[in-house]
């Protein structure tokens, strides 16, 4: 754990992280039907949910205000930035597969059960990143997701 670091920023980085969980809220469907109190782990988020989704072009006008408010500016510390960065990063993975998975789905949905474990096994994936992130940014440290991090790490600096 770093204790240098202020709490300020360690919040901060961990909120970032609440864009892709957000996003990855277009893939629970399934997963919430059959563990509906994993339903309960997001009650907290509605109101942000609510905010977030009420805006047009709200995930597009987050995004390019992240990128370039945030990441492209020195003003922030490194820390920030490339949390800022890597959780973009995260939502633009999430983002692609779901619209190959919407090019692909009359023939992926005609196998139930192969369409249900994918878009499950991203929802999940994208759930177990941002919980790991977000629990290693209030730590202080990065959170260290192979490629994707070093990715963010190219793009924050």
């Amino acid at each position: 754990m770093n204790d240098n670091m202020p709490w300020s920023e360690r919040i901060g980085a961990a909120a970032f992280y609440l864009i892709p969980l957000i996003e990855s809220l277009d893939f629970a469907a399934f997963i919430f039907r059959d563990v509906p109190a994993l339903q309960l782990l997001f009650v907290p988020l509605v109101p942000v949910i609510q905010i977030y989704e009420a805006i047009p072009l709200g995930r597009l006008i987050v995004f390019f205000g992240i990128f370039f408010g945030v990441v492209r500016n020195d003003r922030f510390s490194d820390f920030i930035r490339f949390n800022a960065m890597q959780a973009l990063l995260v939502s633009i993975i999430l983002s692609i597969s779901g619209f190959l998975l919407s090019l692909l789905g009359p023939s992926v949905g005609s196998i139930p059960l192969l369409f249900e474990t994918i878009i499950n096994t991203l929802f999940l994936g994208v759930l177990a990143i941002a919980i790991y992130s977000m629990v290693q940014s209030v730590r202080g440290e990065r959170a260290e997701i192979p490629a994707i991090s070093e990715a963010a790490d190219l793009q924050s600096r």
